[in-house]
């Protein structure tokens, strides 16, 4: 695998305009869009028991699995798997590649790991940004600190999703320096993919919702809406598609916006 990989892969990942059915909200007379509400399509179970971080690529779509932390690589089509390898990560949550490696979130063990694609061995492990106690088990006695989510890999820079922080960090993978972080909206980000104009989508579990994000500030600028019981935890886009997988239900499918 090389950077022109990476590179065409978020190219045409980016390309895709997504058509939605929208919500509309009335303001002087003139109908705007307030939100969107996707139609969720099950394409298969995942090979593992609690699917939790997808990325995908022209070769297949690749899945990082939170109880075996197995790494697999399906069809998209069937879910026939094409290749899977045990990680020695724990409790991972997001995958992605750049570089010409791996990139797992090892949630539980507070680290990123970047793996050889080939193999699933571990090269090396960094802190993961933002680690710390979520917003919803503060002061609970047997409250114990997380690591990251959801991560993303564009231009040669880590997008990494920290639920404790609520925050999306940009790390530089070379010397592991934050180069930048922006706010998320809601209370558990999870799952992040490169959407149009070089802005991220980002789940939230929490509250069902998808949103488009501006990389500099955070700012938003498209909401889609997932209904339960639905949980968007892996969050990938593919020909112009969002794909999701579902821990709780080890469902992965897309989530489609008609007219």
């Amino acid at each position: 695998m090389t950077d022109r990989l990476f590179r065409r892969m978020n190219k045409g990942d980016q390309s895709g305009r997504l058509r939605a059915r929208t919500t509309p909200a009335t303001r002087g007379g003139t109908k705007r869009m307030a939100f969107k509400i996707a139609r969720v399509e099950h394409q298969f179970q995942s090979p593992g028991p609690q699917p939790n971080g997808l990325q995908a690529t022209p070769e297949g779509l690749w899945c990082i699995d939170q109880v075996d932390n197995k790494v697999y690589r399906v069809d998209y089509e069937t879910g026939k798997v094409q290749f899977e390898a045990q990680t020695d990560t724990v409790h991972s949550s997001g995958i992605t590649l750049g570089g010409g490696f791996l990139w797992i979130a090892s949630t539980y063990e507070r680290k990123i790991a970047k793996l050889d694609p080939e193999t699933g061995r571990t090269v090396a492990k960094y802190d993961s940004p933002g680690s710390g106690i979520v917003a919803w088990r503060e002061g609970a006695p047997d409250a114990g600190p997380t690591g990251a989510h959801g991560i993303e890999w564009c231009d040669g820079k880590l997008y990494v999703a920290s639920p404790p922080s609520q925050m999306i960090h940009i790390m530089d993978p070379d010397t592991w320096q934050e180069l930048h972080a922006i706010r998320t909206p809601g209370l558990r980000v999870h799952g992040l993919a490169w959407g149009r104009d070089g802005r991220l989508w980002a789940a939230d579990t929490s509250s069902g919702v998808v949103s488009l994000l501006g990389t500099e500030d955070g700012r938003i600028y498209e909401v889609i809406r997932v209904e339960a019981p639905t949980e968007v935890h892996g969050l990938t886009i593919h020909e112009g598609v969002l794909w999701y997988c579902d821990a709780h239900t080890c469902a992965i499918g897309r989530l489609l916006l008609d007219e």
